[in-house]
């Protein structure tokens, strides 16, 4: 591997949005740094299957259509 290139790679500190915590590898931050999660499996709608409910919720698909169907590329 060529020197100087590849970023440091230390131990940060991670917490989830319902507090508990793990310690891992990373290049992000420095070593010892602790990285506040705002969203992770835990809480996201595509992991705990609420995405579902963001599916054409009260016709939105249609209204959008509806309002800019009509436009078109000029050519």
């Amino acid at each position: 591997m060529k020197e100087g290139i590849h970023p440091e790679y230390h131990t940060i500190k991670v917490v989830m949005t319902d507090g508990t915590t793990f310690e891992t590898g990373s290049t992000w931050g420095s070593e010892g740094d602790t990285m506040q999660l705002e969203v992770d499996p835990k809480s996201h709608p595509a992991w705990t299957g609420g995405a579902r409910n963001l599916i054409d919720k009260g016709g939105q698909v249609a209204r959008f259509k509806k309002r800019f169907g009509n436009f078109t590329l000029k050519k």
